[in-house]
């Protein structure tokens, strides 16, 4: 349960109608695997203790009764075990009979909730046999127990606060108004569904849709735990069709018919984290009875998938979807602003490498999109000490096969004179060296912006952002910033989906080079002809600083967490031991603290994604504070890294 993962799992074993003894043998056997599995929460089918369909076999006093003897042998099975069990139940409750799930834990009943919505409609009669549940919560005797018995229930853990249940029974959820929205604005981060949906030609594909859009409205981890074999099939056929979904995406599901359970860790720091940042959340916890219950404290061994790369989709059908979709809003915007300043030129710095054509290629679409020639974006390029043929000669190529105006501006001279007049030894290669070149690019280019009546489109990128990347007042200014809600490791796929549709053979090869470019600010001279300074040399890998990036601004986790997942993302891969997970995961927290003031006073740009960087829009920072509690943190890791 470290760093608030908890290991839970969604389980229909095979059952016969009415046989309780031998229900209660399955989920015994399929509870002590799980277990054994490091499984903390378990939950069952509807009536898994009797089956579903037993029909008007529910009135008979000899199948209740033969339900709650099986709900004692479990209740004595549970006591060694450390997991919270949900099962199925009829429940007899002053005269009238319940559809309730029993919540176990340790040998004790901590609560009986009854099924809310009953269906009444189609093949569904339950309402000939149970009763609604109310929220009024009492206490009931029940297996020798005094336990809580109401739909107003929250089960919290000591050991893990974050992690409080709530549950919910099958047409609940179908419902307009579920149980789960109530019991997750009273507190719960997990809610629980136990569940005998039949099967019928598409629903799964519905029910997948409504359990993954319920987590995602409440913001929480939902588990839906479906009937399968052994029930009646004389109306009705059911699958088993488990799933495990955590604000909307789903992690975890069977495949119906198949057997099996669904399992998986879910996080439950995560959606209190979500909820914090919500301020349309609003908490509330009127009339609710909160349980509380203890589990040993256990780090679980993490089998969900963590995406190496977040901000990118992995299938190559959505990828070039979203794709498409992130370079018609930078275009859009872009395009709004150019006819706002009543813009006659776009002016962009093009230096070869990947973000300066990523910005070409989204203002080639801004003018399209206002019927202008491509002609009115103008694209500069100003080679110095450090430029490269094969930079210098792919942004030729780039803006010929573009159809935008080009020139080249050979800035050399302005910077000798520059370093004369502020008395800079040019052979002491340091960041004035360095800055005065780009500091000397933006001057240009607003001048030429000035002269042309347009504007300075920015190239800087969301990753560059984060990591301060940037010469204040240089490539850090611009008009208007189109990259700045783009991570870098998106960039590059924007570039190449941009060279899959290219219009010809040579745009798309000039694309794929810019591609096989080593990303560079070209501020060193250049070695033998090649690119002397690499940008990933110097800050670090941009695919882990965007995995950084991204779980540091999307949830707020700490280091440790952070560095955690990272190792489960990129397990497998030699180049990332613990060590330079570690190293470049420090670096991103000292360069991110320091460099807040470059990103105080960005220019507008558009949001892209999930997160951004702009002081007037998601992320607002003071410059001079302190990063100390973060590496502290991170010391507590790799002690020996910081002696």
């Amino acid at each position: 349960m470290k760093d608030g993962f908890l290991k839970a799992a969604a389980l229909s074993p095979a059952l016969r109608v009415a046989d309780c003894a031998y229900n209660v043998r399955q989920i015994t056997d399929a509870l002590h695997k799980a277990a054994a599995r490091g499984v903390k929460l378990a939950v069952f089918p509807e009536f898994c203790l009797t089956g579903y369909t037993c029909g008007d076999l529910f009135l008979q006093r000899t199948l209740q009764t033969g339900a709650l003897d099986a709900l004692s042998t479990l209740l004595d099975e549970t006591k060694a075990l450390d997991v919270v069990t949900l099962v199925g139940l009829p429940l007899l409750v002053h005269g009238k009979l319940y559809n309730c799930a029993a919540v176990l834990c340790h040998g004790r009943i901590l609560g009986l909730v009854p099924k809310t919505y009953l269906p009444n409609y189609g093949e569904f009669y339950e309402k000939r046999q149970f009763t609604p549940g109310s929220t009024e919560v009492e206490l009931v005797e029940v297996c020798g127990q005094q336990v809580p018995f109401g739909t107003s229930l929250l089960f919290r853990c000591r050991q893990m606060p974050s992690f409080v249940l709530g549950v919910e029974i099958c047409e609940d959820l179908w419902s307009a108004l579920p149980p789960s929205t109530f019991h997750a604005l009273a507190g719960a981060t997990v809610i629980a569904n136990l569940s005998a949906s039949d099967e019928t030609v598409g629903k799964a594909e519905y029910r997948r849709a409504l359990v993954s859009n319920q987590s995602a409205r409440l913001l929480c981890g939902y588990l839906y735990a479906s009937a399968g074999h052994g029930e009646s099939t004389q109306d009705m056929v059911f699958a088993g069709h488990d799933l495990i979904a955590e604000n909307g995406a789903l992690l975890a599901e069977t495949s119906p018919f198949e057997g099996g359970w669904a399992e998986t860790e879910l996080d439950c720091q995560r959606m209190e984290s979500e909820r914090a940042r919500n301020t349309s959340f609003e908490p509330s916890a009127d009339g609710y009875v909160t349980v509380e219950f203890s589990l040993t404290p256990a780090d679980a061994v993490l089998t969900r998938w963590v995406d190496p790369t977040p901000f990118v989709p992995g299938d190559p059908k959505r990828r070039a979807e979203r794709c498409e979709l992130i370079l018609k809003m930078q275009a859009d915007g872009l395009a709004k602003r150019l006819e706002h300043a009543h813009a006659k030129t776009a002016v962009i710095g093009i230096s070869g490498g990947l973000d300066s054509c990523l910005a070409l290629l989204v203002a080639v679409r801004a003018m399209k999109q206002l019927g202008r020639p491509t002609t009115d974006v103008l694209a500069v390029t100003m080679p110095c000490f450090g430029t490269t043929k094969r930079t210098r000669s792919n942004a030729e190529i780039l803006c010929d096969e573009l159809r935008v105006s080009f020139t080249e501006i050979d800035i050399a001279n302005t910077v000798h004179s520059h370093f004369a007049d502020i008395g800079q030894d040019e052979s002491v290669l340091d960041v004035t060296f360095e800055n005065g070149q780009a500091r000397v690019r933006t001057l240009e280019l607003m001048d030429t912006a000035n002269r042309t009546g347009g504007l300075v489109v920015g190239t800087g990128d969301l990753s560059e952002l984060a990591l301060g990347w940037a010469t204040y007042n240089g490539d850090h200014m611009s008009m208007y910033g189109v990259n700045a809600g783009v991570p870098k490791t998106l960039v590059r796929h924007l570039v190449r989906y941009e060279a899959d549709i290219a219009a010809t053979a040579e745009l798309k090869n000039v694309l794929l080079d810019i591609l096989d470019t080593p990303v560079s600010p070209e501020l060193l001279p250049a070695k033998d002809g090649e690119i002397a300074q690499k940008t990933e040399d110097l800050v670090g890998p941009y695919e882990l600083h965007d995995f950084y990036l991204y779980y540091v601004l999307r949830f707020g986790f700490g280091p440790a967490k952070i560095f955690r997942l990272a190792k489960a993302a990129f397990a497998g891969r030699a180049e990332y031991p613990d060590e330079v997970l570690y190293k470049w995961l420090r670096n991103f927290y000292w360069r991110f603290f320091a460099q807040q003031f470059k990103r105080s006073c960005l220019p507008d740009g558009p949001k892209i994604g999930s997160v951004t960087l702009s002081p007037r829009g998601d992320w607002r920072m003071p410059s001079d504070a302190a990063a100390a509690l973060w590496l502290a943190e991170l010391e507590q890791l790799f002690p020996q890294k910081d002696a």
